[in-house]
């Protein structure tokens, strides 16, 4: 898998807060993407999708995981890993951002790039008031701390450590070899009240022999 490498994608405008206490590494930083964008040549893009982790992922960083695409084009591609739920909560990493967060809200480790920094995923009031929008009015709030926040209305936050990222064409590979399945995403899969359960949910939603592949054991040999 290539989604832990350094991305050509910049996400530090949407980058908040100091660094969670409990992540080490360190990223590269979404903006430049958003500020050339106009320059960027047309490539078919899986902005707003879902990549499904398919069987054959056996890559502990990308193990059944579910990605919601926020932003793809020649230049690479950034996602937020949906359902990896860390053991800590938003008001003990990032306690600027526990106004935007439910009372235990844990922080979703997004991927294995630049968990040192924290991205906030939200449905938005004004989805132009986002830093990058992957579908409808979901996206990702500007970075700044809680100065990002003033006149903002946001409908509901996930709050993430890191983020996925590949760089020019990488993605497109690992969809043309079948590592990912495509699922349009919906807003529930976004805030998801179970979001460990969501890899199974999604593949279950699809039907067909994809619903099959959701009822795999974790271990094959149990099949």
């Amino acid at each position: 898998m290539t989604g832990d490498g350094a991305a050509a994608l910049d996400p530090a405008a949407v980058a908040h807060g100091p660094e969670p206490s409990h992540t080490t590494h360190s990223g590269g930083s979404p903006a430049t993407l958003q500020r050339q964008r106009g320059n960027i040549r047309s490539v078919d893009c899986v902005r707003g999708q879902l990549l499904i982790a398919g069987p054959g992922v056996q890559d502990p960083s990308f193990w059944r995981t579910v990605v919601l695409v926020i932003e793809h084009s020649a230049r690479g591609a950034l996602g937020l890993v949906l359902n990896r739920p860390s053991d800590t909560l938003v008001s003990e990493a990032v306690p600027e951002l526990v106004s935007l967060a439910d009372p235990g809200d844990q922080i979703l480790v997004g991927g294995p790039v630049g968990q040192s920094s924290v991205i906030v995923l939200a449905d938005f009031e004004d989805p132009g008031e986002a830093a990058l929008i992957a579908f409808d009015s979901v996206g990702v709030l500007a970075g700044g701390g809680t100065a990002a926040l003033a006149g903002v209305t946001l409908r509901r936050t996930r709050v993430f450590a890191g983020h996925s990222g590949w760089g020019p064409g990488q993605l497109d590979g690992e969809l043309e070899r079948g590592d990912w399945i495509l699922e349009p995403a919906r807003h529930g899969d976004a805030f998801a009240e179970r979001p460990s359960e969501l890899w199974s949910a999604v593949l279950s939603r699809k039907g067909g022999s994809y619903a099959l592949v959701a009822r795999m054991p974790n271990d094959p040999s149990q099949n």
